[in-house]
Formats: structure tokens, C-alpha cells, sequence
């Protein structure tokens, strides 16, 4: 996905952001590492941007168990996730974790 909204990995760090307001937000694209793996069903281009880990602090999941926090995170990142992201790993906590 890269149209006039920038990379993958821009739009997902750019809803975050907006989103969450993090105090520490490092989102990394590690689709080389996974390159030649079976493609996810909605069909992403060889090369593409298809695996991302993502570690995020924010006051807006203080409170939230982990899976409250996931939910939040993949939620947020529906349409990337519906549109050929095929992997995302979240480490998600409040501050002070």
C-alpha cells in the first residue's frame, strides 16, 4: 500500500499516534524476515509490507488487561490488517510498566 498516505508503516504509525498518544511508539517493518512465506489469503505483492511488531506506551491502556489493549491496537488498524497485513505483534503497556 503505497499511495499518496504514505507506506504501510507510515499510516499505521500515524493512526497511533493520533489514536493513542504514546509516550514511546516503535513501529517496525519486519516483512524481509518472513519473505517466501505462504501470502495471506487477501493477496499482498511479493516485497510487500505484510509483518509488523509494534511496541506502544500510553496512559490509554492503563487499566486494560493485555487483551483489552490488543483489542484496542487492532482495532485501530483494521483496514491495514483487513488490507494485507498478514502478522502484527503488539507489546502494549501504560507507563510505568
Amino acid at each position: 500500500m503505497n499511495d499518496k498516505r504514505g507506506s504501510v508503516k507510515d499510516v499505521m504509525t500515524a493512526k497511533l499516534k493520533e489514536a493513542l498518544a504514546p509516550l514511546v511508539l516503535d513501529v517496525v517493518d519486519d516483512s524481509k524476515r518472513h519473505a517466501g512465506h505462504q501470502m495471506h489469503p487477501g493477496g499482498v505483492e511479493p516485497g510487500g509490507e505484510t509483518h509488523f511488531n509494534v511496541k506502544v506506551v500510553s496512559a490509554a491502556f492503563a487499566g486494560k488487561s493485555r487483551l483489552e489493549r490488543h483489542r484496542m491496537v487492532n482495532a485501530l488498524l483494521a483496514a491495514e490488517l483487513s488490507a494485507g497485513v498478514h502478522a502484527l505483534s503488539i507489546d502494549a503497556r501504560a507507563p510505568g510498566e
